[in-house]
């Protein structure tokens, strides 16, 4: 998959991540779309371990696999945004 399809895919998949958990993120927009991408590549890599697939186009498998590893490194940048927050 080209960069170009990385990164539709990452917006897409941020967006829906963004959908899912709604509330204020700091950073907004960019770094919503920042975590879609990692989260499409976190997504396909740990998709890849377990053997559920990777994201090899832009599919619904791959939106998917994408969506679940955006939601998990926005859970993880919610966590460590309050702890450095209060700190």
């Amino acid at each position: 998959m080209g960069i170009l399809s990385w990164i539709l895919l990452g917006l897409v998949a941020g967006a829906l991540a963004k959908f899912i958990m709604p509330g204020k993120d700091p950073g907004g927009f960019f770094v919503t779309i920042l975590i879609g991408i990692a989260g499409a590549i976190t997504g396909g890599l740990v998709g890849r371990l377990f053997g559920l697939g990777a994201i090899e186009s832009f599919d619904l498998g791959g939106i998917f696999i994408a969506t679940i590893g955006s939601l998990i490194l926005l859970i993880l940048y919610r966590v460590l945004s309050k702890r450095m927050g209060k700190a």
